[in-house]
């Protein structure tokens, strides 16, 4: 028995010697490469690293120094000058999951590709760590990151696991191509659930803080966000700028904040915004809002030839639509001053009372074409239950028929402009005047124009002008039906008888002042020529006493011969 005691406390001292042995041999360099080499031939991995240190006054860690460590035939997974692996009585039960891992001044790439990885830990901990995440729905790329996850359980399509709580810095940070520094994240995953108490960065020469929820069907909650000063400029246009929110199930903004920010794209620019916006949900290109408001104003606004200077904005959401408490702005050297509520039964916009003033404006190039498009889909209708002019200048540089109008004043009531997505003049009534006006290089001075429109019919019942010597009077009618059938009933006196060859009427075989009547017809099509529709009939006499009479069929004139008149024309008025 003393022989097999003995035998057996030898046998114990042997083995403790080859275990002192090999942990001496571990932490040398040749021990290193002996262990690098056992994993990369025996497993699916590939590890080296220079040294592995150990001391006994923190018996539970060990520290592997110069580690690169990855998949097969793969990018490396980590590349760190240290790693300190905390171990605890779980490797007894559990070996590859350890009580925590810190990498200290390296990269940490993870991947779909990368994950599962064969570890764990209750606390993975970075130190001025670069941490790439490429090729997932978030592609994150950032560096200088501290911070840690616990627990940390990745697996296949999610690297940083299902439940887990974060706590990370970094200074910088590029989130699906959008950079910021000095971030600062706290939140914690719950499944698909990803919850983001504490956001905040410095991004666009400006500042963000906030927090927010993504739920496990992609949509977002936005409890509060806050952007001050940015500075942003985008190779978007303002559609594709804004394209990312609707691709979202849903977006819900609790509360969001934009102090003096700058913001520029290829067709559009606003400087010096500041924007409050509350309780509003965007889903499925619609919102949804109990008690919503919007608070807006900048210094300036472009999207495309629109340009508006010292904009303010104020709105409040409902259920029933949006109630515009307040929007003004200076225009084109004019005021626009407006408010009003769109309502989502019937997506009609209704304006309790424009005002426009000391307007110089010049018509876009399309503006015939604009006219004619659809409105979209939102838009159904617009209606003005009161509108007032004053001072505008009014330009259309159509090089076939320009016209302007200088001093332009007006006022109407019930003006329906659109109806079932179409630009038109579809209800009530208008009056509408000018100092001066000149229409295809003809002067004419103190325009004036009268209109009452309904379903059927828009009747022009007053339309005058003063000419150089004399004054043009008309009245008109326009169907409101498909073919737009017309006609116009004009009376000139002591006018320039070639007034109507500048507006389309060839020339008279007679020329000076005199009067002029014309009765006219014709279908006034956006898709098909005016001129063959057109029938009329025009008496004119000069002051000579000679006088035609013509008469168009189809767009062509036939004139009966001038003859003398007995009588003279009537006496030119004074403007």
């Amino acid at each position: 028995m003393k022989f097999i005691g003995k035998l057996l406390i030898w046998i114990l001292i042997a083995i403790l010697i080859v275990i002192l042995a090999l942990y001496i041999l571990v932490q040398t360099r040749w021990g290193a490469a002996q262990v690098s080499s056992w994993v990369t031939v025996n497993t699916d991995y590939e590890l080296n690293f220079d040294q592995m240190d150990h001391r006994f006054s923190s018996p539970s860690h060990i520290i592997l120094e110069n580690i690169t460590f990855g998949r097969d035939g793969k990018p490396a997974t980590l590349v760190a000058k240290k790693v300190d692996i905390g171990l605890s009585s779980r490797q007894i039960t559990d070996p590859l999951h350890v009580d925590t891992i810190s990498l200290y001044d390296g990269t940490l790439n993870l991947s779909p590709q990368t994950a599962p990885l064969p570890f764990q830990a209750d606390r993975l901990h970075l130190n001025n760590m670069a941490f790439n995440s490429p090729n997932t729905e978030w592609d994150l790329s950032a560096q200088k990151v501290t911070g840690g996850v616990s627990p940390w359980q990745p697996e296949a399509g999610n690297v940083l696991g299902k439940n887990a709580q974060i706590q990370i810095s970094a200074g910088s940070l590029t989130l699906n191509g959008v950079p910021a520094s000095n971030v600062l994240i706290q939140g914690q995953l719950n499944g698909k659930e990803v919850v983001l108490n504490t956001i905040g960065a410095d991004m666009a020469r400006g500042s963000l803080t906030g927090s927010a929820l993504r739920n496990a069907d992609g949509s977002w909650v936005i409890d509060t966000l806050r952007l001050n000063e940015i500075r942003l400029q985008s190779d978007k246009t303002l559609m594709d700028f804004f394209a990312p929110i609707t691709t979202l199930p849903s977006l819900q903004i609790g509360r969001l904040d934009v102090t003096d920010a700058r913001l520029q794209g290829p067709d559009w620019a606003v400087t010096d915004l500041d924007l409050s916006l509350r309780n509003l949900t965007l889903s499925k290109g619609d919102w949804q809002s109990q008690d919503g408001r919007l608070s807006m104003n900048a210094s300036e606004f472009i999207y495309g030839s629109l340009h508006l200077f010292d904009p303010i904005l104020n709105a409040e959401f409902a259920p029933q639509g949006i109630a515009l408490r307040q929007f003004t702005s200076r225009w084109e050297g004019g005021m626009v001053r407006t408010s009003g509520n769109w309502l989502r039964d019937g997506k009609t916009l209704v304006l309790d009372d424009v005002a426009i003033a000391g307007l110089e404006y010049t018509l876009p190039q399309n503006w015939k074409t604009l006219w004619m498009d659809p409105l979209p889909e939102w838009l159904n209708g617009v209606t003005l239950k009161k509108f007032g002019l004053s001072r505008n200048l009014v330009i259309d540089i159509d090089p076939a028929f320009p016209w302007q109008i200088t001093s332009l004043d007006g006022y109407g009531a019930n003006l329906q402009l659109a109806k079932d997505r179409q630009w038109g003049m579809w209800g009530g009534n208008a009056t509408l005047n000018g100092a001066a006006a000149t229409f295809n290089r003809v002067d004419v001075r103190r325009p004036s124009l009268a209109l009452n429109a309904n379903a059927s019919t828009v009747n022009i019942t007053e339309l005058s002008a003063f000419t150089e010597k004399g004054i043009l009077e008309a009245t008109a009618t326009v169907s409101q039906l498909a073919q737009r059938q017309t006609t116009v009933s004009l009376n000139g006196r002591g006018v320039p008888l070639n007034v109507m060859q500048q507006w389309g009427w060839p020339a008279l075989p007679i020329t000076g002042d005199g009067n002029i009547q014309v009765t006219a017809s014709g279908s006034v099509q956006a898709n098909a020529p005016l001129k063959p529709t057109v029938n009329g009939k025009l008496n004119a006499v000069n002051m000579d006493k000679q006088q035609v009479q013509q008469t168009m069929a189809g767009g062509v004139v036939s004139t009966v011969p001038a003859v003398t008149s007995s009588a003279p024309p009537s006496p030119q008025p004074s403007p």
